[in-house]
């Protein structure tokens, strides 16, 4: 069965000096102010959609490498997941650096990498991005 989630960007102004507010409406768990500055340069406080795409990317590969280890027989203690989301103005997104840190009895360095690089070209989040570089570092914690 599919499932549809959805979000919602309310923006106000324009590009330079308008803001916009992001919603997560289907599990209404957070609202996130987002400006081009954000974008463009960082400002606390602030998202912009290339960390909400990091969010997501972190969160579906964690999932994914989850899954697959679990499948193997290696069900991890615990899994954590950076996705660093590289954004140029004037060019767009320009890339997806997955840093992934997991604490997995019973694997070697050499297992879990393999396991790893499975889950990045298995992440349904990576099939979306194919259009960019996605590299990743995998370590046992």
């Amino acid at each position: 069965m599919a499932l549809t989630s959805e979000a919602t960007t309310v923006w106000t102004g324009d590009l330079k000096s308008g803001q916009g507010i992001v919603s997560l409406d289907s599990s209404h768990a957070a609202e996130f102010p987002v400006t081009w500055q954000a974008r463009s340069v960082g400002s606390p406080n602030t998202v912009n959609p290339e960390e909400l795409l990091g969010a997501a990317h972190a969160s579906c590969f964690s999932m994914t490498l989850a899954s697959r280890l679990s499948a193997a027989g290696h069900a991890p203690e615990s899994i954590q997941t950076t996705a660093a989301v590289t954004f140029e103005t004037g060019v767009g997104v320009v890339g997806s650096h997955l840093l992934v840190s997991a604490s997995v009895p019973g694997l070697t360095e050499a297992e879990f990498e393999a396991f790893a690089a499975d889950a990045k070209a298995d992440c349904p989040i990576s099939q979306a991005l194919a259009g960019i570089p996605i590299t990743i570092e995998a370590e046992l914690a």
